[in-house]
């Protein structure tokens, strides 16, 4: 490899990993601001989680046709254009629609609810195209196999430190619910994200990437990536291991938001930052061991972890509680809260390989099937709206309070359950008799 095809490649590294980071930041504003809405509209909690992750269904599959036809750095900067839109859309949800009732009844729905809603549906589609560009193409930085999951954990650690952040600064924002805390409250935030869409649509609009998939724009699909067994299942995985990943946090952001002391959205924010935080430590432990340790062997046990966590979190007595960290320099406040938000935090650490993870054994061997099926992948990330919307509804017939929210992670008992069994069995790939065609091509031989 030349000295200029390295510094093309680590270009083109440091590329998707900050793509990575604007990922987790503008999906990890859903569920705090959620919060904001569902204090004034009870089903409204995680509606916006699920209008953001509602867009992979629709998205998915053009996503994945539009990095065939237009390229990754195409692909990428209609992206950050749109989540630039996206965002504007939320902004204006803070200063238009409040006053027009749009639904009457006793708790009449104002146009601004829906406004935002249609700005959460807007930037949905934006990071749905942008997974689609980042995880093949670290995945093929990295030559595939267990040096390809190790380059999508360290841009996965990116990610978590921007997922880390999001809650925890909507929390300093808004310090505590009330009906009167409206999107204003977040504005500073959300126009700081589209300052930050513009700056790399900017940026990327310089940098030369390479187009591992050009060469593919002309060969014949003779089956459907779902005829290989692994990657059907590891479609399904997506599906609930997203939900996984999404209604841990978001649940417990809702649950102790609610709490009846002073700042308790802030603190809400400061455990739901503790797991995303968790999620950083698990993907930059699985950068460093990735390349020793196989990906099967690493979420056979994360998965085993997790659901270990999860049921300790369910069966502890929840008179048992905990100072919650404290950040002075931040505003930070803290307060007693159940020890059981400490092992649904600590869960992080287990969910942070799970998405390469799934994504390397999944693609495994598919050769020129890889990019459609990164397009199938993006379609069930709806999971991450589906799941955690279900999880709420049951918190919600439980009766709210501790009780309904702790036992609404059952659900994620069961998510966690068939991430095992895939990881197991279904990953294993039993269709090598289908002709896959040329590999994609080396990045690290461009």
């Amino acid at each position: 490899m030349t000295q200029s095809t390295q510094k093309r490649s680590l270009v083109a590294i440091v590329t998707m990993f900050f793509i990575f980071a604007m990922i987790s930041f503008v999906t990890n504003m859903a569920a705090p601001f959620g919060n904001i809405w569902g204090f004034k509209y009870e089903w409204a909690g995680m509606a916006g989680n699920l209008m953001n992750f509602t867009a992979y269904l629709f998205m998915g599959i053009p996503a994945g046709n539009m990095l065939i036809r237009y390229g990754y750095k195409k692909t990428a900067l209609i992206a950050l254009a749109v989540g630039a839109i996206g965002l504007g859309i939320q902004l204006l949800s803070s200063v238009v629609g409040g006053n027009v009732v749009v639904i009457g009844g006793e708790n009449p729905t104002t146009l601004n609810l829906f406004i935002y809603l249609l700005g959460a549906l807007v930037c949905g589609f934006c990071v749905c195209m942008l997974n689609t560009v980042v995880n093949p193409m670290l995945n093929l930085l990295g030559g595939g196999g267990n040096k390809g999951n190790q380059l999508v954990q360290a841009g996965g650690t990116l990610n978590s430190l921007s997922g880390t952040l999001t809650p925890l600064l909507v929390g300093m924002l808004v310090g505590t619910l009330t009906k009167e805390t409206t999107m204003a409250a977040v504005a500073p935030l959300v126009t700081t994200g589209i300052v930050i869409f513009v700056v790399a649509f900017i940026i990327i609009s310089f940098i030369r990437i390479q187009e591992p998939q050009a060469n593919l724009k002309q060969v014949k699909y003779e089956h459907s990536p779902l005829a290989f067994r692994h990657c059907l299942l590891g479609v399904i995985a997506i599906f609930f291991y997203v939900g996984i990943e999404i209604g841990i946090p978001g649940e417990l952001n809702a649950w102790i938001s609610r709490e009846n002391f002073e700042g308790a959205a802030a603190v809400a924010g400061s455990l739901a930052a503790l797991y995303w935080l968790m999620m950083l430590i698990g993907r930059f432990l699985s950068t460093i061991i990735s390349g020793k340790v196989s990906t099967r062997a690493q979420m056979i046990t994360v998965s085993s972890v997790a659901i270990l966590l999860v049921l300790i979190a369910i069966f502890l007595p929840e008179d048992i509680t905990f100072k919650s960290p404290e950040i002075a320099a931040l505003n930070i406040m803290s307060g007693q809260v159940p020890l059981k938000c400490l092992f649904l935090f600590l869960c992080g650490l287990c969910t942070s390989v799970m998405w390469g993870g799934i994504f390397n054994l999944a693609t495994e061997g598919l050769g020129k099937y890889t990019a459609k099926a990164s397009g199938l992948f993006m379609m069930m990330v709806v999971g991450g709206g589906i799941m955690p919307f279900i999880q709420d509804w049951i918190a919600r017939v439980l009766g709210g309070g501790t009780f309904g929210y702790i036992n609404s992670y059952w659900l994620v008992v069961a998510m966690l359950a068939y991430i095992l069994y895939y990881s197991v069995v279904g990953s294993k790939n039993i269709n090598k008799d289908i002709p896959v065609g040329e590999e994609p091509v080396d990045l690290r031989d461009l």
